[in-house]
């Protein structure tokens, strides 16, 4: 595995590289939910780039920025373990530059549900994916479905913008308790864990019930939202929404998804159900 942590080198590599490239943009603390995107790109692929940067525009002036876990010699071995052929480890001043020209996510797509709390999010989302995109040039991006938002964003990006990439959304990988996987679950004391997994629950039960023939989103909601109240969680939003996350009143086969945001103690979770 090559190990690059500066554009120059990078852009020298890719020059190098023959046949289909897959992308995997991380911000490190890699977990299985990582791994299963890397072992996407490397059977759809010739050659796997993953990055690494913990991107400070898309935190916001409060939140874990300075506290977000890293730990690179960890990450590169798992890396290595899982067969990347180039990981690329840039610092921030590599990255960005003095006044720098910046994005701003679609009116209507980034600045509700996640957008809303978090307004800056979605710009600095856009501003480091896309600059990741241009220095690695891949033919295909792999992206996790938990950042649901996220990953319609980016398909849009790449579609308003022309890129020649395929932008990849990848299944929701879950620890054995059903908490869905995220670099942010350290943060979780024992009994904050416990009570977050009434998350996964809330989405166990809305999905039995679509099974069965239920319909109606407000239906729904308010089985997710009694489940949740229950073990006393913060509830961000709970709602259905079709792929332009528009609100939907009624269940639309392939075109739905279900999306969740609650805080438990002090950490910010994020599931979801695609339908």
């Amino acid at each position: 595995m090559q190990l690059i942590s500066d554009i120059t080198s990078l852009r020298a590599h890719r020059a190098k590289i023959k046949g289909k490239v897959g992308f995997v943009a991380t911000m490190g603390a890699l977990h299985d939910g990582h791994l299963s995107l890397i072992e996407s790109a490397k059977k759809d692929n010739d050659c796997t780039i993953v990055s690494i940067f913990v991107n400070p525009t898309q935190f916001g002036a409060n939140e874990d920025f300075n506290a977000y876990p890293r730990n690179l010699e960890s990450d590169k071995a798992l890396c290595e373990q899982a067969g990347v052929d180039v990981l690329f480890a840039p610092l921030a001043s590599e990255m960005y530059h003095y006044d720098e020209i910046t994005f701003n996510p679609p009116k209507k797509m980034g600045y509700i549900l996640e957008g809303f709390d978090r307004p800056t999010h979605f710009a600095g989302v856009i501003q480091v994916v896309l600059k990741l995109l241009c220095l690695t040039k891949p033919h295909r991006a792999y992206f996790g479905q938990k950042d649901a938002q996220q990953v319609l964003i980016l398909q849009k990006m790449a579609y308003d913008l022309f890129l020649d990439v395929q932008i990849i959304p990848c299944p929701i990988k879950r620890d054995k308790d059903g908490l869905a996987l995220s670099s942010r679950n350290i943060y979780l004391s024992a009994q904050e864990r416990k009570q977050a997994l009434c998350i996964p629950r809330a989405i166990e039960s809305i999905k039995a019930r679509i099974q069965a023939g239920e319909q109606s989103t407000l239906v729904l909601e308010h089985i997710a939202q009694e489940i949740l109240a229950k073990e006393g969680v913060k509830v961000f939003y709970a709602g259905f929404y079709n792929y332009a996350l528009e609100p939907i009143a009624r269940i639309q086969k392939a075109k739905s998804l279900f999306l969740l945001a609650a805080q438990v103690g002090k950490t910010r979770l994020l599931d979801n159900l695609w339908i």
